[in-house]
């Protein structure tokens, strides 16, 4: 297969902005790669946005998958379940790519990737200023994605991961009725084995919007709690101190709220989720009273 690269885009009722994404794709000085788009339900005019596309657009393959709505997690599983190229990128919906970033990603890799390593780490970039999101990457040829958070590390950034790679890991859980897992769960256990080549280059500009998830997180831990208690718990054993507290208090608050008598013995971190058990069942209460509004 010629292309090399799948750029995947999950998207919810965005028929409004995902011709940003796909005009930047028109633009790429680069056209070996396809362009998947998991539709977790939209009920606007995205899909038939999409397949006038498909018949207008000869200079890249697009691809369409509609599933019923399960969250980002649940896009990202049929994604991967989907992409038959070596390496694969998410772009989101809202987001659209630098106009050479294919070109960029795939000679970058061409040089320098090997099985050693699990993928690409890149910048973001906002849409306002084009400004780097949080710190650069440091001037390093790789890391985790842990250990450039761990050092200081702030800000989104891009991931370009091998598909057997990120397919090598378990799936993103699903649990009846929500629609969250954080997905740096896939991520940090690639880290457990591999290392990300630094490409201190943007390749994505990022443009949040009003009603993303990351403006409505008080809605989503009160709507979520088993996704949020599976996430938290599992991240715990990556953290030590202030931070790791920080986990066992949410882990705590969100078991609470899904009801799980067995959030104690089922915590990674048991001695820590006891300490924070007082401050986690007000965060349960806080969140009862901000998520229902």
């Amino acid at each position: 297969m010629k292309q090399k690269i799948t750029i995947f885009t999950p998207t919810y009722n965005r028929e409004y902005i995902l011709h940003k994404c796909y005009e930047s794709l028109c633009r790429q000085t680069c056209k070996d790669f396809i362009w998947l788009i998991i539709d977790d339900g939209s009920t606007d005019n995205t899909r038939h946005l999409i397949e006038e596309w498909q018949r207008d657009n000869s200079d890249f393959e697009i691809r369409y998958i509609y599933k019923p709505n399960g969250g980002m997690h649940t896009a990202h599983n049929t994604a991967y379940r989907n992409i038959d190229t070596q390496l694969n990128v998410c772009i989101d919906s809202d987001d659209y790519m630098t106009d050479d970033a294919v070109e960029k990603i795939l000679d970058f890799w061409q040089k320098n990737g090997s099985p050693e390593y699990a993928g690409i780490i890149a910048l973001d970039i906002d849409s306002k200023e084009y400004k780097v999101i949080g710190k650069e990457l440091p001037a390093a040829k790789d890391t985790t994605l842990m250990g450039y958070y761990s050092n200081g590390g702030s800000g989104d950034k891009k991931l370009i991961y091998r598909t057997d790679i990120i397919n090598s890991v378990p799936e993103y859980p699903e649990f009846k009725g929500e629609k969250y897992v954080g997905l740096a769960y896939k991520y940090h256990l690639v880290d457990e084995k591999y290392k990300l080549l630094i490409m201190n280059e943007p390749v994505c500009v990022v443009d949040y919007q009003s009603n993303g998830s990351s403006a409505t997180m008080w809605k989503q831990y009160y709507k979520n709690p088993k996704g949020f208690a599976f996430f938290r718990n599992a991240e715990m054993k990556y953290q030590k101190g202030l931070p790791l507290l920080k986990t066992c208090i949410h882990y705590t608050a969100s078991s609470i709220l899904s009801k799980n008598k067995r959030f104690l013995k089922d915590s990674t971190k048991k001695a820590h989720t006891i300490f924070a058990l007082p401050i986690g069942i007000i965060l349960a209460c806080v969140t009862i009273l901000k998520g229902k509004d």
